[in-house]
């Protein structure tokens, strides 16, 4: 089973768009292609400088005739992608103004919007209040008469 983060949307943003659900773990597109996947979330800054970094590393390891360092330090790069692109999905979500609801436990996407529409109640009914439980007065035990024992007083003195 995968981990789920909840995302909300901000308050005064639309309403007609939901709550996204974000895998939290390793992602293989992130590693294999890490600049287009960012790209394809929507994280321009990150997609931009991962590419730098990756095209920097390239030619400095041509230029120095070290060809597998260049290849091994851009296989670092798209490894921190693999591992915290996800991470960086959320934290992009939260400069936007959205909050984090919690985390869901699931299979998919899918099954992860059912538990937490289950978790949350969202059914579209208003909850029916709980009913009041009032005991009855005639099961009510009598007042107690006589000696009492221990360290309480004697019921009906002073």
């Amino acid at each position: 089973m995968a981990i789920y983060v909840v995302m909300q949307p901000p308050a005064d943003g639309n309403k007609a768009e939901g709550e996204r659900f974000v895998r939290d773990g390793f992602t293989w597109l992130g590693f294999l292609v890490a600049p287009l996947w960012l790209a394809w979330n929507r994280l321009w800054i990150e997609a931009a400088s991962t590419f730098v970094v990756m095209a920097i590393l390239s030619m400095a390891g041509k230029s120095l005739g070290l060809e597998w360092a260049g290849s091994v330090l851009s296989l670092l790069v798209s490894l921190y992608v693999g591992f915290e692109g996800q991470g960086l999905r959320v934290a992009a979500l939260r400069r936007r103004g959205w909050r984090e609801w919690g985390v869901v436990e699931a299979d998919n996407p899918g099954d992860a919007e059912i538990r937490h529409a289950m978790e949350t109640g969202d059914d579209g009914e208003e909850p029916a209040p709980m009913p009041r439980i009032v005991p009855d007065a005639s099961l009510a035990r009598a007042p107690q008469t006589g000696m009492a024992l221990g360290l309480t007083h004697t019921p009906g003195r002073p």
